[in-house]
């Protein structure tokens, strides 16, 4: 059956989330706000027709969806492709610290933010070839209509805007748990549905990552 729905979900909250600190591919494991967040989603997850889940394979992404396949029935489907980028040197930093401690690459970032590579981790370039890899993959199977992505801000803005060329990153939020949801039409197109929805959160407190801006 062709995949004709995907609704993408960022992962619930963490410590370093509230901190402000980049996560990259640290292990940081949900905080009692974010199995919160997830409890609240999984009350409505049944409702939304999915006949897949796949996950990254980060910590805080793995205990989100272990939550959800509680009410869902069936496991979700590990896919280290679809993990956050690897920030390298800045796992761990604010902003205003990677602006401070490494004033050079992080004007270089602004410069050019899709090529840029962090020292030791990735570039967007890079987190948008393992994800979409793992994105055509998942069309691939025979799931059903609708299948969900557990996956993390950076992978999900490169996806979004490749399938969906006007989804740029600096306007679309991709708060923690929130569902952003793309469908496809006769003609094999994506268009997007829903954005950063967390109606399912009932007042829960959430956030998006901030962009790089330039703090110099």
């Amino acid at each position: 059956m062709t995949v004709k729905r995907v609704i993408f979900i960022r992962p619930g909250e963490t410590e370093w989330n509230r901190l402000g600190r980049w996560q990259g591919w640290v292990a940081v494991p949900l905080n009692e706000h974010g199995r919160r967040q997830a409890r609240q989603l999984a009350l409505y997850i049944r409702n939304i027709g999915m006949a897949a889940l796949y996950t990254s394979d980060l910590k805080r992404a793995l205990e989100t969806a272990e939550i959800l396949a509680q009410e869902l029935g069936f496991a979700p489907v590990l896919d280290s492709r679809l993990r956050e980028r690897n920030i390298g040197a800045w796992q761990g930093l604010t902003l205003e610290e990677m602006c401070a401690w490494y004033p050079d690459e992080y004007a270089r970032a602004l410069e050019n933010p899709a090529a840029f590579k962090v020292p030791g981790g990735e570039s967007r370039l890079d987190v948008l070839e393992r994800a979409l890899q793992a994105f055509n993959g998942i069309l691939a199977q025979d799931n059903g209509e609708t299948v969900g992505i557990i996956s993390h801000t950076t992978a999900i803005h490169a996806l979004l805007h490749h399938l969906i060329p006007e989804c740029r990153a600096n306007e679309i939020a991709v708060s923690n748990m929130s569902v952003t949801t793309i469908v496809r039409d006769d003609g094999d197109q994506w268009h997007l549905v829903a954005r950063d929805d967390i109606s399912h959160l009932e007042g829960l407190e959430t956030s998006a990552y901030p962009e790089l801006e330039d703090r110099r």
